[in-house]
């Protein structure tokens, strides 16, 4: 079973929705991690704008990458720049992919501007997930 880790800043929105995918697109095909050069906890409009999408990420934890040295990943997803620049090396036949999704936690205006900005980037990392499982994990 391939093992995944989804790779951010703060492991509180862009990672947490692409563990939440990945994990829905590949099912029992794959182990999907998320961790974040920092720890920011788990954002709560990620969470909301998942359940509309009947994903649940409520029980996520936003984890360190230092936690998860001694896994062997198959695959290591930065879904930022400054995580992409960041990331540690990780030993083996590790393969990186990279995708610097806009951060929605930046995102500023009206409650409903910013949770539409939640959204669009969901929208993105859904689309991401389903091509990265079927390209990289589903045989």
């Amino acid at each position: 079973m391939k093992k995944v880790l989804v790779l951010c800043t703060g492991n509180s929105c862009r990672s947490q929705l692409a563990e939440g995918y990945l994990r829905h697109f590949a099912g029992d095909q794959a182990e999907i991690y998320s961790a974040g050069i920092e720890t920011h906890g788990v954002n709560p409009k990620a969470i909301q704008v998942m359940s509309e999408d009947h994903i649940d990420i409520s029980g996520h934890t936003s984890n360190n990458v230092d936690e998860y040295v001694g896994i062997d990943f198959d695959a290591v997803i930065t879904v930022c720049d400054n995580a992409n620049e960041a990331c540690p090396f990780f030993p083996g036949k590790v393969e990186r992919f990279h995708y610097n999704f806009p951060d929605p936690a930046k995102a500023t205006g009206t409650p409903e501007e910013i949770i539409n900005e939640f959204r669009r980037v969901r929208d993105m990392i859904k689309t991401y997930s389903a091509d990265f499982v079927n390209q990289h994990i589903k045989s």
